[in-house]
Parts: structure tokens; C-alpha cells; sequence
């Protein structure tokens, strides 16, 4: 992978993860009951915030985005974290049109990265 990729530089393996196991594993300590405990609490904060992204004001949207930017990183989403970064630049100064389009982007990334934790948490709870 070339050094200049964003996602590299953000510590992720490869862009094609959803979630980055090994930055998830250094934020967790190896834990993986806090892992689980962690990727639950992303899973609420990321559909509250979506619900509050959806029809709000500019300035609102981006707040929210700019909350959900910061737990995607936590857990190594980095295409959640990137698209809520793009939303919250969106949300200061680009078109209605543009901002529709960040938000739909936002969307589409937490759909594939709910359903990736989903399918984690299923095979988690499976083993105990």
C-alpha cells in the first residue's frame, strides 16, 4: 500500500477493512470484552447521530458529524470517520445538493460498518 494513502497514514491495514482490527485491539488493550462493550457503544452513538444528521441545519449536521468523526476513529472505521469529516466541511459552505450527497455518503459508510460490527458481535457472542 502506497505511504500517501489517507487510510495508512490514519493507521489503518488496508482501505478495504471496514474496521481496523489492529488499531481496535491497541484501543481496547487486547480486551475483547471491551472491545465488544466499545463496538456496541459506536453502534448507538452512530444511528443517534445519523438520526440527528438527517434533516437538520447546517451548523447542526456538523456538530454531529464532527461527534461521530472522533468515535469512528476510536474504533477504526476510518470510511465513517471520512465521510463525517467530509459532511462537516460540507455542512460550513457547500450546496444543499452537496450536503445531501455527504450525508447519503455518511449514511452508506455506517450502514457497511454497522453491518460488519453486527456480523463481529454475532460471531462474539457465538463463542461464549
Amino acid at each position: 500500500m502506497a505511504a500517501s494513502s489517507p487510510l495508512r497514514i490514519a493507521g489503518s491495514q488496508e482501505p478495504s477493512e471496514v474496521i481496523d482490527d489492529a488499531h481496535l485491539a491497541r484501543m481496547t488493550l487486547g480486551d475483547q470484552a471491551l472491545e465488544r462493550e466499545v463496538l456496541e457503544i459506536f453502534l448507538r452513538q452512530a444511528t443517534l447521530m445519523i438520526e440527528r444528521i438527517e434533516g437538520a441545519e447546517p451548523g447542526l449536521a456538523a456538530a454531529a458529524a464532527h461527534t461521530l468523526t472522533g468515535s469512528a476513529r476510536g474504533v477504526g472505521a476510518w470510511r465513517v470517520a471520512q465521510a463525517a469529516e467530509r459532511l462537516e466541511q460540507a455542512a460550513g459552505h457547500a450546496s444543499e445538493a452537496a450536503l445531501d450527497e455527504a450525508v447519503d455518503a455518511l449514511k452508506a459508510a455506517t450502514v457497511e460498518a454497522g453491518a460488519a460490527i453486527n456480523a463481529r458481535l454475532g460471531k462474539a457472542l457465538r463463542k461464549h
